[in-house]
């Protein structure tokens, strides 16, 4: 029987990681807001399972969850890929603590930690022993940025979160672990922004499609339950 992988999030980077591991030969179910997302989902991969479902709910994750159980027989690795969009108006990120509001705060801290829990309740219940769990964030998780506080609370927050889940898994054989994506990722979501970047100083989707893969094949005796990924160009620091 083929391994079974849902990921959450199924726009442009969850997409891409799908992708990625159909053509290994998985079994794939990806969890999207709105129907037009796993429309086009399917058209990219005809034998998927698509899932419409609300990402902050852990019962809709739970849902997503037996689903794709019922449908494959298994579940082997679930992946959150799901990131903040952009509010309508203000900066990405929450802007400055000074300027940020209330609205900025709920979006960009609240609503990224309610997802996560989401992702590691609903999935901690569900996946295979020898399974494995990916949360996938950004460079905050790691180091606070000017105008991103808010978006960093949440993602330093995702990180404890992580750690925990991590602990608590290993007891059940379970491989769980963050993966930061320290970049920009090259995806149509950022064409607009980053036309003039070099090509290494993003990281491309299927960068991070390949760290996941890297992760799901550890042996126990080596799991990694922190990777951080950055690419060359970039200014980083530890």
């Amino acid at each position: 029987m083929p391994k079974t992988m849902l990921v959450l999030g199924a726009r442009n980077l969850g997409a891409a990681i799908a992708q990625h591991f159909a053509a290994e030969g998985w079994s794939v179910a990806a969890g999207a807001r709105s129907a037009e997302t796993i429309t086009a989902l399917s058209e990219r991969i005809p034998s998927a399972l698509g899932v419409i479902l609300d990402a902050t709910r852990p019962e809709e994750v739970g849902r997503a969850c037996d689903e794709t159980r019922a449908r494959f027989g298994t579940l082997d690795l679930c992946v959150n890929a799901v990131s903040p969009g952009m509010r309508s108006q203000g900066s990405f990120g929450g802007g400055l603590l000074a300027e940020a509001s209330s609205e900025d705060f709920e979006h960009y801290a609240v609503q990224v930690l309610r997802q996560s829990f989401a992702f590691w309740s609903a999935c901690s219940r569900t996946v295979a022993e020898g399974g494995t769990l990916v949360q996938i964030t950004g460079g905050s998780a790691r180091r606070a940025m000017p105008g991103k506080g808010p978006w960093a609370a949440g993602a330093f927050a995702t990180r404890a979160m992580s750690q925990a889940a991590a602990l608590e898994m290993r007891e059940v054989g379970v491989h769980a672990a963050l993966l930061v994506v320290d970049a920009t990722i090259a995806s149509p979501k950022t064409e607009a922004y980053t036309r003039e970047v070099p090509a290494d100083g993003l990281a491309s989707q299927e960068d991070v499609a390949r760290a996941v893969a890297y992760l799901e094949a550890q042996d126990p005796g080596a799991w990694t339950h922190e990777l951080q990924i950055t690419p060359r160009a970039d200014n980083w620091s530890p």
